[in-house]
């Protein structure tokens, strides 16, 4: 988070902090204004990247996809517990939220896991309330299948990512926790078994985000664990005890700044269901920073993976995959790690993905408040651009805290959309009048299709009007509609569940993976989808957002276009396949080696459907 005295830390940071103090004084001057002006940032010239940068649109006139909230009747019973009200400790107000869709039974329908967190009281005895696993019941409701599940460690949990680490054919979870992970092995018979041990894979320290991926290509999936704070969390300082206890002069929890660090982990997969650390072989982790945000990408697109860290007021990673076993943190040369003007930020979730239709995947990242979110996009050499200014996602989210960051073509026009969920970590912030709030609304930004951004969020239905405090972020066609919902967590609260309140006029297709020389899931795999003049892609990815894990199939909107011409997947070996003329309105099952191999018309019996 960034914290006041690092606003100080140089003189364009000064005068920026001017500002947006003048902005504060002018906002106490104008409380009669609405709440969305209330939360427009303050000028500074060093922030317009563009003179022609759009002004972000609230309007209330509603569009064609709107959302609505449906946790309560879909069946799903569960609150996140993170500490209390007050969140006088950062584990509170970080602790819990990550989010999994799996489809744990291989029914062919995205079923739910929710990371549960904890307070001091209930950490201390052991008996943390559990996470909690919902069974899809292919009508848009969930049974509560938790008790006979297996899923059964309790403790302060984070975040959670989904990967078939054995190729058995079952998707597994792993967990993450303060002071030790949990890998969960999927049984196949509807039922999980704690592994950790005989695997190797507890790690250590304060887990976060994490994902799998296989970054030497040899079939087995790999796993990244960011983590946070090496701290022990029964000695934090008390709220105002020290300069890195304040915000905004408030007093607050401690941290991160002026505590240690954590140290990242990579875990090789042995293939023979054991994991080995190879954290200080690859070269990772080295400056121990703040990791949160955790996701795979092939960003230079040389065929082999490399990862992304949304680190915590300290700069983002990009570890470049070096091909034989190490990684480079190639974040500052690429343009990756610090904000426009050079400043260390508050990374929270991220995403890699392509939306702009060019080929090469970009970067979204959450921040904390007082500074913009990152759009960085790729510019096919090695670097990256921070575009969010120019592109429309700048002003409009200065003074929110964004922590779930997600690509997702809600609207299935075949480009790629932004979903943002934002929450504050200081409840204290409602006592002062600072133009922000505790409990924030979620962003939805639709993309115009030539580099622009609009936010619709205030125009897309009563599910995005809700101000929560929200955290995971994950999103999936639970239903099998061919349209995409989303999943956001709530702290101290019930989650919301995001369905589209009627039927999505587009056509669209997902695509299933799977390998056989490849990881069984197709993680890291590369599809292209050629219809007319569109072109899209996008990578099997496991992790990302903030501590969370979004369906492996992928989904590929294409407006009122009724055919495709082609689609290729390039799978993590890099062997190509090419599939020509398949369906659309479908759920395609392409499996390496034999191309497309099932094409299921999409499912429409939804109770609440119009």
């Amino acid at each position: 988070m960034n914290f006041f005295p690092s606003l100080l830390c140089s003189s364009r940071a000064r005068k920026r902090y001017i500002l947006l103090a003048l902005g504060v004084l002018l906002a106490l001057a104008c409380v009669a204004l609405p709440f969305e002006a209330r939360h427009s940032a303050p000028s500074s010239a060093q922030r317009v990247a563009s003179a022609q940068r759009p002004v972000a649109r609230v309007s209330s006139a509603p569009l064609a996809d709107e959302f609505v909230e449906v946790s309560k009747q879909a069946g799903i019973r569960f609150t996140l517990t993170s500490g209390g009200p007050e969140k006088r400790y950062i584990i509170e107000a970080k602790g819990g939220g990550g989010i999994a869709w799996i489809d744990y039974d291989n029914d062919g329908f995205p079923d739910l896991f929710l990371v549960n967190g904890s307070t001091f009281e209930h950490w201390r005895r052991g008996d943390s309330p559990p996470s909690g696993l919902y069974h899809n019941n292919r009508d848009g409701t969930f049974t509560d299948a938790s008790a006979r599940s297996g899923l059964t460690h309790t403790g302060w949990g984070m975040g959670v990512c989904v990967g078939d680490y054995d190729n058995d054919g079952y998707d597994d979870l792993y967990v993450t926790y303060y002071g030790g992970n949990v890998l969960y092995h999927n049984n196949g018979n509807g039922t999980f078994t704690d592994v950790t041990a005989r695997a190797g894979a507890r790690g250590h320290g304060w887990g976060m985000g994490c994902a799998f991926g296989d970054y030497d290509n040899d079939g087995r999936l790999d796993l990244y664990v960011a983590n946070y704070l090496d701290v022990d969390i029964a000695r934090l300082g008390e709220p105002g005890s020290a300069p890195n206890c304040t915000y905004r002069s408030i007093a607050t929890f401690c941290g991160p700044r002026g505590l240690p660090g954590g140290r990242d982990i990579l875990f090789h997969n042995n293939g023979d269901g054991t994991f080995t650390d190879v954290t200080e072989a690859a070269g990772i982790g080295r400056d121990r920073y703040y990791g949160l945000g955790v996701t795979w990408g092939d960003y230079n697109r040389d065929g082999r993976p490399d990862i992304y860290v949304a680190n915590d007021s300290t700069p983002s990673s990009l570890y470049r995959n070096n091909g034989d076993g190490t990684f480079t943190d190639v974040g500052v040369p690429a343009g990756v790690a610090y904000g426009g003007e050079g400043q260390e930020q508050a990374g929270m979730g991220t995403d890699f993905a392509d939306y702009d239709n060019d080929g090469w995947p970009d970067i979204v990242k959450g921040n904390f408040s007082d500074d913009s979110k990152n759009l960085y996009h790729n510019n096919q050499d090695g670097t990256f651009t921070d575009v969010a200014y120019p592109a429309g996602l700048g002003e409009v989210g200065w003074l929110f805290t964004t922590f779930g960051a997600k690509f997702l073509d809600y609207d299935n026009d075949g480009w790629k959309d932004i979903f943002l969920a934002n929450g504050q970590t200081f409840p204290q912030i409602d006592r002062y009048q600072t133009g922000i709030t505790y409990a924030e609304r979620n962003f939805l930004f639709h993309n115009r299709g030539d580099g622009h951004f609009d936010e619709v969020g205030l125009r897309s239905g009563p599910g995005l009007a809700l101000r929560k405090v929200s955290r995971g972020l994950a999103t999936a066609d639970y239903d099998n509609d061919g349209d995409v919902e989303i999943m956001v967590s709530n702290m101290n609260a019930s989650p919301d569940l995001l369905r589209h309140a009627r039927k999505n006029r587009h056509h669209s297709i997902l695509v299933k993976t799977i390998g056989t020389r490849s990881n069984r899931d197709g993680i890291g795999a590369e599809v292209k989808v050629v219809s007319g003049n569109l072109t899209q892609y996008d990578n099997v990815r496991s992790g990302g957002s903030y501590l969370s894990s979004s369906d492996l199939r992928l989904h590929f909107g294409l407006g009122s276009r009724t055919t495709i011409e082609r689609m290729e997947v390039r799978w993590p070996g890099g062997q190509t396949e090419v599939i020509k003329n398949p369906p659309v309105d479908r759920i395609l099952t392409v499996k390496e080696g034999e191309g497309l191999v099932s094409a299921k018309p999409f499912y429409h019996r939804v109770a609440g459907r119009k």
